[in-house]
Parts: C-alpha cells; sequence; structure tokens
C-alpha cells in the first residue's frame, strides 16, 4: 500500500540544481563535523575511542539508502512480497510522517519543512554531543551513533523525494489490536533510531554512575 507524498522540496524552491546544491552542502556539512570529531578526538587523546562508532554511522546511512534504492527499483506490481508469510512482508509505501508512518496522512509543504528543519537540528545535537561530551560510555556512544545516522537517512529522502521510502512490514499476532496487525511500515533508518534510543535508556537506567564521595563524621 503506497501512501501519496506532496511534492518534493526541490520542485517547490522550482531548481533542481538548487536542490541538489543543498543536498550536497548538507552532505559537506555532515561530513566536516565527523573530521572535527576525528580531530578533536586525535587532540585529547581521551575520546579517540569514540571513532569506531562513527563507522556504525556510516553502515547505517549506507545501508538504509541501498535497501530503500532497491525498494524504489522494483516495479509497483512486486509488492507487497511476502517473505515470511503471515509474519514478514516487503512492501512500498511512501511516509511523509515521521518515523514507523505516524503522520503519514498529513502532506503539506509546511510540515515537509518543518521536519527537514528538525532533523538537521537534531542531527547537529546529536553530533555535537558526540563530540564534546566527556565521561561518555559505549552503549551510550552507540545509541548517539546509531541516532545520527538513521535521522541522516530519513532526512536525505525528505530532501531528495519529499517522502521516507518505509519497506518493512511486520505482523505481531501476539497483540491483541489490530492496529499493531501488521505494524506501521518502516525502514533501517527507524530501526537504526529504535535500537540507539533503546540503548541510551538502558545505559541511563542501568549503567553505573560514579558515586559521590561521602563526608566522614568528625571524631570527638
Amino acid at each position: 500500500m503506497e501512501c501519496g507524498g506532496s511534492p518534493p522540496l526541490f520542485l517547490l524552491l522550482q531548481s533542481p540544481l538548487l536542490a541538489q546544491l543543498y543536498l550536497l552542502c548538507f552532505l559537506l556539512f555532515l561530513y566536516i563535523l565527523y573530521f572535527l570529531n576525528f580531530l578533536y578526538s586525535f587532540l585529547s587523546m581521551t575520546l579517540s575511542s569514540r571513532l569506531r562508532f562513527l563507522w556504525l554511522t556510516l553502515a547505517v546511512v549506507f545501508l538504509d539508502r541501498a535497501t530503500k534504492a532497491w525498494i524504489e527499483s522494483r516495479p509497483a506490481d512486486h509488492f507487497p512480497h511476502p517473505v515470511i508469510r503471515d509474519f514478514f512482508n516487503l512492501v512500498d509505501s511512501r511516509n511523509p510522517g515521521i518515523a514507523f508512518s505516524f503522520l503519514a496522512g498529513l502532506s503539506s509543504p509546511a510540515l515537509r519543512v518543518i521536519l527537514i528543519c528538525g532533523s538537521l537540528i537534531i542531527i547537529a545535537v546529536i553530533t555535537w554531543l558526540l563530540v564534546a561530551s566527556r565521561g561518555i560510555r559505549a552503549a551510550n556512544a552507540a545509541g548517539l551513533a546509531l541516532l545520527l545516522g538513521g535521522a541522516t537517512g530519513n532526512v536525505t529522502d525528505r530532501i531528495l523525494h519529499g517522502a521516507v521510502t518505509d519497506f518493512l512490514e511486520v505482523y505481531l499476532h501476539f497483540l491483541p489490536w489490530q492496529t499493531f496487525n501488521p505494524w506501521p511500515a518502516f525502514n533501517v533508518a527507524d530501526s537504526a533510531i529504535t535500537i540507539g534510543a533503546a540503548l541510551i535508556l538502558l545505559d541511563i537506567l542501568l549503567g553505573r554512575h560514579p558515586e559521590m564521595p561521602k563526608s566522614g563524621l568528625r571524631r570527638q
């Protein structure tokens, strides 16, 4: 089932070349941030362990874009394609809303601009947290890297196509509510965002935090 989206952002700008220039500038800005993270880590020598998590971000972006490109290249009559019958299907859906097809029924230029700007702000904040935060634990850094990759993958779709390509559809038969059968369609970027948020939450709830020194009582 395919959700119709409004025209891509570059149609509103009336200049495909200008839209491509904006995308290239955004990608250049992102890689500059990656380089700054590398430089900062190299100079401080205390954050160098975070560098490996940037490969996780790049892997998510590459896998997300590659899978979406494959789905977009398939003919429309190829979908829905059952992988595991009554449990897992491949679909071709366009979502102008946010993750897991939320707000998919709403499609307007204003919503698209808001989502793109919001995504860019979130990407900048996550990158800053990866670069500047001290004493960050591995689970937290991995979660931020997954969030960064997922947000980058989806905002690229919004800039290029005006909507995000969703293609994974699962049925959760153990849940009694029809709303979750099937679960709203999602993609690799959505999965990375969900796993990243879960890692950060688990790290906050279960991670070891340094204890404050206890002041001893003076002996009389």
